[in-house]
């Protein structure tokens, strides 16, 4: 089975004056396709960094990434803009809903950004809501909603227009421990039941238990590689 992404020897290097600082060097992962692959590591390893770059956020200073294939990091703009709002979704910290908008209208407003068919669009953001356990708050504002219910939110908006791979940057990180399960609950579910890829960050132990690969990152390279049999969740943890 070809890996949905896989990076070779990716390095990342910031210029700091006249210093430099080197944030990724020669890093080489793998991430096969309907898994949860999580990247571990303090603040500062590398993780996030790794990601924008698969992500397409931003690029290495030197090595490859290959995406379902196909090397991106020698990709366009144009072409980069294009398969990260098609082909990706992502998931961050802080959730970047419209504050303005419904839950509704932030799932359809995404749809809209990735060019999804206009007559699927209100039934597809109905499902993806109901998929996260808010068809019943379709109406309510990011505001209206607690922390846990608009990390949903934000996760029925990435997986809305059928990506490839979602990427998720500390999605738990804010939340409370019961709202953590439940979270994680739903990505494990969108692995298992859809098999949809996902590509996570995250510094918090009790989260490594749910991954099928484990990379750990400390000073920008990769120390530790774990695969796992990862147990069915309950939202009772």
């Amino acid at each position: 089975m070809e890996p949905m992404i896989r990076t070779e020897y990716v390095t990342r290097i910031f210029p700091m004056g006249e210093n430099k600082v080197v944030a990724l060097q020669d890093v080489n992962i793998e991430v096969d396709p309907g898994t949860l692959t999580i990247l571990r590591g303090r603040s500062g390893s590398g993780k996030t960094t790794l990601m924008n770059i698969i992500g397409t956020l931003d690029r290495p200073t030197s090595g490859q990434v290959f995406f379902a294939g196909q090397e991106i990091t020698r990709m366009s703009e144009n072409k980069r803009d294009e398969l990260r709002r098609t082909e990706m979704g992502f998931i961050f910290q802080s959730v970047a809903l419209m504050g303005q908008m419904s839950a509704y209208e932030n799932v359809e407003f995404g749809l809209r950004i990735a060019g999804y068919p206009a007559k699927e669009r209100k039934e597809r953001a109905i499902e993806c809501l109901d998929f996260v356990g808010l068809k019943k708050r379709l109406n309510h504002r990011p505001g209206e909603l607690s922390g846990g219910e608009q990390q949903r939110v934000a996760i029925a908006r990435a997986i809305a227009h059928e990506p490839k791979v979602i990427f998720a940057d500390e999605p738990t990180a804010e939340l409370d421990t019961a709202m953590a399960v439940k979270v994680m609950k739903l990505l494990r579910d969108l692995v298992v039941k859809e098999g949809v890829t996902i590509l996570m960050t995250t510094h918090d132990p009790s989260m490594m238990e749910l991954g099928d690969h484990v990379y750990s990152l400390q000073d920008g390279q990769i120390v530790d590689e774990q695969r796992r049999q990862v147990p069915v969740i309950s939202e009772e943890g």
